[in-house]
């Protein structure tokens, strides 16, 4: 397994690619890597969060900051 412990980050945008994401993250995740997603908002109307956030065991992130508090999110 190459993968094995390598962490990744996969960043989602809108497009018909998106549809990909889902079978990246679950092959990446299958080979042992650690796997975080980040979408656009847009990219949700292609595919949903919780989708990715099953495959890859990790929140995904799609907002950048917190509209309630101004805090910047980070993984």
């Amino acid at each position: 397994m190459i993968l094995k412990d390598k962490k990744i980050i996969l960043g989602v945008s809108a497009g018909i690619a998106a549809y990909k994401a889902a079978l990246l993250t679950r092959l990446l995740v299958k080979q042992g890597a650690e796997v975080k997603v980040v979408m656009t908002a847009k990219a949700k109307e292609f595919i949903t969060p919780l989708t990715l956030a099953t495959l890859s065991k990790n929140p995904i992130m799609v907002d950048f900051y917190n509209p309630e508090n101004g805090d910047w999110n980070s993984m």
